[in-house]
Protein backbone atom coordinates (compact mmCIF):
# COMPACT_ATOMS: atom_id res chain seq x y z
CA UNK A 1 0.00 0.00 0.00
CA UNK A 2 1.46 3.38 -1.08
CA UNK A 3 2.22 5.85 1.46
CA UNK A 4 3.29 9.68 1.88
CA UNK A 5 5.34 10.23 4.45
CA UNK A 6 5.01 13.14 6.70
CA UNK A 7 7.77 13.50 9.13
CA UNK A 8 6.62 14.97 12.98
CA UNK A 9 7.57 18.40 13.67
CA UNK A 10 10.57 18.45 16.79
CA UNK A 11 8.78 19.57 20.13
CA UNK A 12 11.72 22.17 20.74
CA UNK A 13 11.57 23.89 16.78
CA UNK A 14 9.23 26.87 16.75
CA UNK A 15 6.89 25.04 14.36
CA UNK A 16 6.23 22.35 16.77
CA UNK A 17 2.84 23.91 17.85
CA UNK A 18 1.97 23.86 14.38
CA UNK A 19 -2.11 22.86 13.81
CA UNK A 20 -2.85 20.70 10.68
CA UNK A 21 -6.86 21.05 9.86
CA UNK A 22 -8.90 18.88 8.13
CA UNK A 23 -13.18 19.01 7.71
CA UNK A 24 -13.65 15.98 9.90
CA UNK A 25 -11.85 13.80 12.20
CA UNK A 26 -12.91 9.92 13.46
CA UNK A 27 -11.32 8.90 16.67
CA UNK A 28 -12.22 5.76 19.25
CA UNK A 29 -11.33 3.48 21.72
CA UNK A 30 -9.46 5.74 23.80
CA UNK A 31 -10.19 3.39 26.81
CA UNK A 32 -9.47 6.68 29.33
CA UNK A 33 -9.63 4.58 32.79
CA UNK A 34 -7.12 2.18 31.75
CA UNK A 35 -3.31 1.84 31.84
CA UNK A 36 -3.18 0.69 28.44
CA UNK A 37 -4.11 3.93 27.17
CA UNK A 38 -1.98 6.18 25.62
CA UNK A 39 -3.40 9.19 26.27
CA UNK A 40 -0.24 11.04 26.21
CA UNK A 41 0.02 10.32 22.61
CA UNK A 42 -3.45 11.43 22.19
CA UNK A 43 -2.99 14.84 23.86
CA UNK A 44 -0.27 15.19 21.38
CA UNK A 45 -2.37 14.31 18.70
CA UNK A 46 -4.96 16.76 19.52
CA UNK A 47 -3.12 19.48 20.44
CA UNK A 48 -1.40 19.21 16.92
CA UNK A 49 -5.01 18.61 14.82
CA UNK A 50 -8.20 20.18 14.56
CA UNK A 51 -10.91 19.84 12.52
CA UNK A 52 -15.12 21.41 11.86
CA UNK A 53 -16.03 17.91 13.48
CA UNK A 54 -14.44 15.73 15.60
CA UNK A 55 -16.48 12.10 16.01
CA UNK A 56 -15.78 10.29 19.08
CA UNK A 57 -16.91 6.80 17.56
CA UNK A 58 -16.96 4.77 21.16
CA UNK A 59 -15.02 3.05 23.64
CA UNK A 60 -13.74 6.80 25.25
CA UNK A 61 -14.43 6.11 28.62
CA UNK A 62 -14.04 2.17 29.50
CA UNK A 63 -16.78 1.70 32.17
CA UNK A 64 -15.89 -1.71 32.36
CA UNK A 65 -12.27 -1.33 33.79
CA UNK A 66 -13.65 1.64 36.12
CA UNK A 67 -16.27 -0.64 37.67
CA UNK A 68 -13.34 -3.13 38.56
CA UNK A 69 -10.56 -0.42 39.08
CA UNK A 70 -9.84 3.37 39.22
CA UNK A 71 -7.32 4.74 36.84
CA UNK A 72 -7.52 8.17 35.94
CA UNK A 73 -4.11 9.92 35.74
CA UNK A 74 -4.03 13.91 35.30
CA UNK A 75 -3.26 12.72 31.25
CA UNK A 76 -7.10 11.36 30.65
CA UNK A 77 -8.25 14.64 32.00
CA UNK A 78 -6.38 16.60 29.93
CA UNK A 79 -7.37 14.81 27.25
CA UNK A 80 -11.03 15.27 27.86
CA UNK A 81 -10.98 19.07 28.58
CA UNK A 82 -8.62 19.53 25.87
CA UNK A 83 -12.09 18.11 23.66
CA UNK A 84 -14.24 20.52 25.59
CA UNK A 85 -11.69 23.59 24.60
CA UNK A 86 -12.21 22.53 20.95
CA UNK A 87 -15.96 22.81 21.30
CA UNK A 88 -15.79 25.97 22.91
CA UNK A 89 -13.37 27.45 20.18
CA UNK A 90 -15.63 26.07 17.55
CA UNK A 91 -15.60 22.50 16.55
CA UNK A 92 -18.37 20.53 16.78
CA UNK A 93 -17.55 17.56 19.02
CA UNK A 94 -19.62 13.99 18.51
CA UNK A 95 -19.62 11.46 20.61
CA UNK A 96 -21.01 7.74 19.92
CA UNK A 97 -20.27 5.66 22.71
CA UNK A 98 -19.49 1.70 22.36
CA UNK A 99 -19.77 -1.17 24.48
CA UNK A 100 -17.24 -0.48 26.79
CA UNK A 101 -18.35 2.86 27.07
CA UNK A 102 -22.80 1.81 27.30
CA UNK A 103 -23.54 3.86 30.03
CA UNK A 104 -23.99 6.73 27.73
CA UNK A 105 -26.14 5.10 25.30
CA UNK A 106 -28.60 6.27 28.17
CA UNK A 107 -27.97 10.14 27.86
CA UNK A 108 -28.49 9.71 23.66
CA UNK A 109 -29.74 12.93 21.84
CA UNK A 110 -28.44 14.96 25.28
CA UNK A 111 -25.63 17.29 25.03
CA UNK A 112 -22.69 17.82 28.09
CA UNK A 113 -20.07 19.97 27.52
CA UNK A 114 -21.43 20.96 23.90
CA UNK A 115 -20.14 17.60 23.01
CA UNK A 116 -23.41 15.95 21.41
CA UNK A 117 -24.35 12.05 22.30
CA UNK A 118 -25.90 9.80 19.60
CA UNK A 119 -26.49 6.11 19.45
CA UNK A 120 -25.36 6.33 15.52
CA UNK A 121 -25.08 9.30 12.85
CA UNK A 122 -23.79 10.13 9.41
CA UNK A 123 -21.86 12.61 7.92
CA UNK A 124 -21.40 13.55 4.02
CA UNK A 125 -18.39 14.30 2.67
CA UNK A 126 -17.31 16.97 0.65
CA UNK A 127 -17.36 14.85 -2.30
CA UNK A 128 -21.10 14.18 -1.59
CA UNK A 129 -20.56 10.64 0.69
CA UNK A 130 -22.45 9.79 3.19
CA UNK A 131 -20.85 7.92 5.46
CA UNK A 132 -22.92 6.22 8.41
CA UNK A 133 -21.15 5.91 11.79
CA UNK A 134 -21.41 3.43 14.24
CA UNK A 135 -19.19 2.10 17.12
CA UNK A 136 -20.36 -1.65 15.38
CA UNK A 137 -19.90 -3.71 18.64
CA UNK A 138 -23.97 -4.17 17.79
CA UNK A 139 -22.48 -6.37 15.06
CA UNK A 140 -19.95 -8.42 17.12
CA UNK A 141 -21.38 -11.98 17.80
CA UNK A 142 -19.64 -11.80 20.92
CA UNK A 143 -20.98 -9.21 22.42
CA UNK A 144 -24.37 -9.93 21.57
CA UNK A 145 -24.87 -12.91 22.87
CA UNK A 146 -22.09 -14.23 25.08
CA UNK A 147 -21.24 -11.00 26.70
CA UNK A 148 -19.09 -13.28 29.74
CA UNK A 149 -16.86 -14.23 26.67
CA UNK A 150 -16.22 -10.76 25.73
CA UNK A 151 -15.63 -10.02 29.77
CA UNK A 152 -12.99 -12.73 30.18
CA UNK A 153 -11.73 -11.74 26.76
CA UNK A 154 -11.20 -8.27 27.98
CA UNK A 155 -9.37 -9.29 30.95
CA UNK A 156 -6.69 -11.44 28.30
CA UNK A 157 -6.57 -8.38 26.41
CA UNK A 158 -5.36 -6.07 29.69
CA UNK A 159 -2.85 -8.64 30.23
CA UNK A 160 -1.30 -8.23 26.78
CA UNK A 161 -1.37 -4.58 27.18
CA UNK A 162 0.33 -4.56 30.68
CA UNK A 163 3.26 -6.78 28.61
CA UNK A 164 3.17 -4.01 25.75
CA UNK A 165 3.55 -1.32 28.03
CA UNK A 166 7.01 -2.32 29.69
CA UNK A 167 8.13 -3.78 26.23
CA UNK A 168 7.85 -0.22 25.15
CA UNK A 169 9.50 1.56 28.02
CA UNK A 170 12.53 -0.44 27.01
CA UNK A 171 12.17 -0.10 23.49
CA UNK A 172 11.99 3.68 23.91
CA UNK A 173 15.49 3.45 26.35
CA UNK A 174 17.07 1.52 23.53
CA UNK A 175 15.67 4.69 20.77
CA UNK A 176 13.55 1.94 19.26
CA UNK A 177 10.49 3.21 18.05
CA UNK A 178 6.82 2.19 19.54
CA UNK A 179 5.35 -1.42 18.31
CA UNK A 180 2.60 -2.97 19.79
CA UNK A 181 2.57 -6.45 20.92
CA UNK A 182 -0.83 -7.11 21.40
CA UNK A 183 -1.58 -6.12 17.64
CA UNK A 184 1.19 -8.49 16.70
CA UNK A 185 -0.36 -11.31 18.56
CA UNK A 186 -3.67 -10.56 17.18
CA UNK A 187 -2.75 -10.93 13.88
CA UNK A 188 -1.14 -14.12 13.91
CA UNK A 189 -4.02 -15.90 15.54
CA UNK A 190 -6.03 -17.38 12.77
CA UNK A 191 -9.64 -17.04 14.55
CA UNK A 192 -8.80 -13.20 15.35
CA UNK A 193 -7.98 -12.74 11.66
CA UNK A 194 -11.45 -14.49 10.57
CA UNK A 195 -13.27 -12.64 13.01
CA UNK A 196 -12.64 -9.12 11.96
CA UNK A 197 -12.84 -10.20 8.74
CA UNK A 198 -16.15 -11.12 8.93
CA UNK A 199 -16.61 -8.30 11.29
CA UNK A 200 -15.70 -6.31 8.62
CA UNK A 201 -17.96 -7.88 5.91
CA UNK A 202 -20.70 -7.03 8.14
CA UNK A 203 -20.52 -3.49 8.29
CA UNK A 204 -20.25 -3.50 4.54
CA UNK A 205 -23.47 -5.15 3.60
CA UNK A 206 -25.31 -3.45 6.22
CA UNK A 207 -24.15 -0.03 4.92
CA UNK A 208 -25.31 -1.33 1.39
CA UNK A 209 -28.23 -2.37 3.10
CA UNK A 210 -28.92 1.23 4.55
CA UNK A 211 -28.42 2.82 0.98
CA UNK A 212 -25.08 4.67 2.69
CA UNK A 213 -21.50 5.06 0.38
CA UNK A 214 -19.42 3.62 3.57
CA UNK A 215 -19.24 3.24 7.23
CA UNK A 216 -16.72 4.20 10.00
CA UNK A 217 -16.66 2.65 12.69
CA UNK A 218 -14.09 1.52 15.45
CA UNK A 219 -14.54 -1.45 18.39
CA UNK A 220 -11.53 -4.31 16.76
CA UNK A 221 -8.62 -1.88 17.30
CA UNK A 222 -7.97 -2.59 13.71
CA UNK A 223 -7.18 0.40 11.47
CA UNK A 224 -8.46 0.09 7.87
CA UNK A 225 -9.57 2.04 4.61
CA UNK A 226 -10.71 0.70 1.86
CA UNK A 227 -13.21 0.41 -0.71
CA UNK A 228 -15.29 -2.80 -1.68
CA UNK A 229 -17.62 -2.66 -4.50
CA UNK A 230 -18.60 0.63 -4.52
CA UNK A 231 -18.92 0.69 -0.13
CA UNK A 232 -16.06 2.52 1.68
CA UNK A 233 -15.10 0.85 4.58
CA UNK A 234 -13.13 2.80 7.24
CA UNK A 235 -12.45 1.97 10.99
CA UNK A 236 -10.41 4.35 12.55
CA UNK A 237 -8.36 2.03 14.44
CA UNK A 238 -7.50 2.74 18.83
CA UNK A 239 -5.25 4.53 21.15
CA UNK A 240 -3.79 1.51 22.72
CA UNK A 241 -2.63 -0.14 20.17
CA UNK A 242 -2.15 1.58 16.82
CA UNK A 243 -2.77 5.36 17.56
CA UNK A 244 -4.71 6.02 14.59
CA UNK A 245 -7.05 8.31 13.38
CA UNK A 246 -9.31 8.35 10.02
CA UNK A 247 -9.05 12.38 8.45
CA UNK A 248 -11.21 13.89 5.57
CA UNK A 249 -9.63 16.38 3.68
CA UNK A 250 -11.28 19.52 2.36
CA UNK A 251 -11.49 17.95 -0.82
CA UNK A 252 -13.84 15.25 0.66
CA UNK A 253 -10.76 12.61 0.39
CA UNK A 254 -10.03 10.36 3.17
CA UNK A 255 -6.73 8.82 4.78
CA UNK A 256 -5.91 7.15 8.01
CA UNK A 257 -3.01 9.01 10.27
CA UNK A 258 -0.61 6.73 11.84
CA UNK A 259 0.71 8.81 14.81
CA UNK A 260 2.70 5.47 15.76
CA UNK A 261 4.89 6.17 12.37
CA UNK A 262 6.17 9.49 12.17
CA UNK A 263 2.11 10.89 11.44
CA UNK A 264 2.08 8.43 8.25
CA UNK A 265 -0.68 9.59 6.42
CA UNK A 266 -1.93 6.10 4.80
CA UNK A 267 -4.84 6.87 1.60
CA UNK A 268 -7.82 4.94 0.37
CA UNK A 269 -6.51 1.26 -1.01
CA UNK A 270 -9.28 -0.06 -3.55
CA UNK A 271 -10.08 -3.53 -2.69
CA UNK A 272 -7.79 -6.27 -3.48
CA UNK A 273 -9.05 -9.53 -5.52
CA UNK A 274 -9.96 -11.64 -2.04
CA UNK A 275 -11.94 -8.67 -1.09
CA UNK A 276 -14.21 -8.67 -3.42
CA UNK A 277 -14.46 -12.67 -4.00
CA UNK A 278 -15.40 -12.37 0.01
CA UNK A 279 -17.96 -9.66 -1.52
CA UNK A 280 -19.01 -11.73 -4.59
CA UNK A 281 -19.83 -14.84 -1.69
Amino acid sequence: MPVMQMPRSNPSSPSSHSVTRYRAIWISDFHLGTAGCKAEQLLDFLKRHDADTIYLVGDIVDGWRLRKRWTWPQSHNDVVQKLLYKVRKGTRVVYVPGNHDEFARQYKNHVFGGIEVCLETEHTTADGKRLWITHGDQFDGVIQYAKWLAYLGDQLYTLVLALNHWLNRLRNRLGMRYWSLSQYLKYKVKDAVAFITAFEQVLINEARRKGYDGVVCGHIHKAELREVDGILYCNDGDWVESLTALVERSDGSLAIVDWAVSDTIVPIRPASQQDKGKQAA
